[in-house]
């Protein structure tokens, strides 16, 4: 398979077929990031050379002769099919719907067992495609899209980059609803800065409540000093918040969202995991939440934010 730079994928398509469509983010300008700071290029699509080698090599993971005892192993006669693909990259859904739609005829070809494809997506690249391009898109496939929402606070999205505002995030994901892809939101705590982390969480619960998500995925700010956010830290013009703020943030998003969805804090940057399914996990994940403030030290959680060597 070709894989450039460090490979990101949500904790939930663990067990999907990662194809690299793209390496690398179109966007490259939000204050905190600083995944893909090992490339030596902001954007690359693959080529379809690449591309359809790796398929040809998946195609023959079913007849491969370890997968075949591992299955044995496990108590399966065969291994399982590739139902799912998830393409790599920051922002492979900002590709022209031409080279989307080519790339999932290309996947069921060599794959026909795949049902789904998803990625992450940025805000903008929905924009870019028309309701009916959309439309066709969740017919070809596209479904279970990663966003990265981060907060519904504009002026943390204004100061961080990201290159949007809460209400085109609105209008995006509703044109999504209204396709009938599916989506899931990264939630980025600590993004609004200190003393406004419970006024972000309550403006991105105030999104999401009018939007359909099928998960709210939360992941704590890390902050890396090869990252521009750093070097506003440096000037002055920004202040951390602390690492009980941050989990008093998480709180209050949860006990704000009155929609059905999943609920799930589940990545490295996270010091405590936990998920479940609102609104019939909310009693419990907040318990969950409240014994973190009440017995977890400060000094403890901050020991853990900078022990992470990367995300």
């Amino acid at each position: 398979m070709h894989y450039t730079g460090t490979i990101w994928r949500p904790p939930y398509e663990a067990s999907s077929l990662l194809l690299e469509a793209t390496a690398g983010c179109t966007h490259h300008q939000c204050k905190f990031c600083t995944l893909y700071n090992d490339l030596p290029f902001s954007f690359r699509m693959s080529s379809w050379r690449d591309i359809k080698s790796d398929l040809q090599e998946a195609q023959l993971w079913s007849t491969d002769p370890m997968a075949m005892l591992t299955a044995r192993l496990q108590g399966r006669p065969r291994p399982e099919r590739v139902r799912r693909v998830f393409l790599t990259g920051a922002n492979p859904f900002v590709l022209k719907y031409e080279r989307l739609t080519a790339m999932a005829a290309l996947i069921r070809q060599y794959l026909p067992s795949v049902r789904t494809i998803g990625c992450f997506a940025r805000i903008t690249d929905v924009a870019l495609k028309s309701d009916k391009e959309l439309a066709a898109l969740r017919q070809a496939g596209y479904n279970g899209l990663t966003i990265g929402l981060e907060t519904g606070d504009d002026e943390a999205l204004r100061f961080m980059n990201k290159g949007y505002t809460a209400a085109d995030a609105l209008t995006q994901c509703r044109r999504l609803d209204q396709a009938g892809i599916q989506y899931s939101f990264f939630y980025l705590a600590g993004i609004s800065g200190i003393g406004r982390g419970e006024i972000g969480a309550r403006a991105t619960a105030d999104l999401c409540n009018q939007l359909r998500p099928t998960l709210i995925g939360v992941n704590m700010l890390t902050i890396y000093q090869d990252s521009a956010l750093y070097q506003e830290i440096q000037r002055g013009r920004w202040q951390e918040e602390s690492e009980m703020e941050k989990y008093r943030e998480i709180r209050a998003l949860l006990e704000n969202l009155r929609i059905p969805t999943r609920f799930a804090a589940l990545g490295a940057s996270n010091a405590f995991q936990l998920q479940g399914a609102l609104p019939k996990d909310k009693d419990a994940l907040a318990s969950a939440l409240d014994r973190i403030i009440r017995t977890v030290g400060e000094d403890e959680l901050r020991a853990y934010r900078e022990s992470l060597p990367h995300l």
